[in-house]
């Protein structure tokens, strides 16, 4: 897999952040099927922030890797914000990380629907005690709806971690 310069500078801007503030990251992934840890661990050193992640592309993966309960799987369905906030928290939780990011979507090409048509991606976001959830629309075909998803995951936990208030020490 290659990465854009994009992808890998905000990955390097993730690691500074993480290593400024003594923290752990770790994600969630459906639809991106890995490729958000291996933007995270392109970076050398990455190792002191990261130290694991969970590709949950099945519904039965993430009830049992992470803790989405069944009912909300059923209920919602895989790509919705009530999934993706309990897989960044359980992501959050069985990694023992600060932060977690989770994304659950439809790259496509097949697989879309009238309410959640290709290209429909769902994040989530756990930073200790709070989640947030977010909803992209991205056009394009698999690939680019992937890439596009890792760098909305990245620029968007940049953010939340340059913000927030929290400490490790």
């Amino acid at each position: 897999m290659s990465l854009s310069a994009k992808t890998v500078n905000l990955a390097v801007q993730l690691g500074t952040e993480l290593r400024r503030k003594n923290w752990h990251i770790t994600c969630a992934e459906s639809c991106t099927g890995g490729g958000l840890g291996y933007a995270i661990t392109s970076v050398a050193g990455s190792s002191a922030w990261f130290e694991r992640g969970f590709i949950t592309y099945s519904n039965g993966a993430k009830s049992e890797l992470i803790g989405v309960e069944e009912e909300t799987l059923q209920q919602f369905g895989a790509v919705s914000q009530q999934v993706v906030e309990q897989m960044a928290q359980g992501a959050l939780k069985a990694a023992g990380a600060n932060v977690a990011v989770s994304i659950s979507g439809v790259a496509g090409p097949d697989g879309g629907s009238k309410e959640k048509p290709v290209g429909t991606v769902w994040f989530g976001f756990a930073l200790e005690d709070k989640v947030y959830a977010r909803l992209q629309q991205f056009d394009g075909d698999r690939q680019s709806v992937r890439e596009q998803a890792m760098n909305y995951a990245l620029s968007t936990v940049n953010s939340l971690i340059s913000t927030s208030t929290l400490s490790n020490d």
